[in-house]
């Protein structure tokens, strides 16, 4: 084992553990937007968490999704960009690894503009968007020293 697998395993539990962090706010966000919008009677949301955004509105609940989404989308690329940068010794995929978020986000809104012919591109949108937020895409990184010999 070289010393570069602690930075990689370091980078990758980071990852994992801002993805929980993700899921937890998201998936309680999304409580409380349904709450809101259907004047639901109960909120299934965490109460800590229903603590921080009580009294919001609906467009500032989706405008906290938002800002959420944007954050965590830019801390995975983050993440990948160091991540590559840990595995091949230098900064050569950056503008390949930002190309691909860029180009997989606005395949995203081009898809969410088309959902209004069909409900299922709103839903692959939504996925799409997910891909970029998740620490999956590490995996595809760390697999391709695999498939390609790490140089450094």
């Amino acid at each position: 084992m070289n010393r570069t697998w602690p930075m990689v395993l370091g980078i990758l539990a980071a990852a994992v553990f801002l993805g929980a962090v993700r899921e937890f706010l998201l998936i309680n966000l999304n409580y409380c937007i349904d709450h809101v919008a259907n004047h639901r009677t109960v909120n299934y949301a965490h109460s800590l968490f229903r603590a921080q955004v009580d009294g919001l509105s609906l467009p500032g609940l989706l405008a906290l999704k938002w800002m959420f989404s944007l954050f965590f989308i830019l801390s995975t690329l983050a993440f990948a960009i160091l991540l590559a940068r840990t595995l091949y010794g230098d900064h050569r995929y950056t503008r390949w690894l930002v190309g691909g978020f860029v180009g997989v986000a606005l395949l995203a809104l081009v898809l969410h503009f088309g959902a209004s012919w069909s409900a299922a591109l709103g839903l692959v949108s939504v996925k799409l968007l997910h891909v970029l937020q998740y620490p999956v895409i590490l995996f595809f990184i760390w697999a391709s020293t695999w498939l390609r010999p790490v140089t450094k």
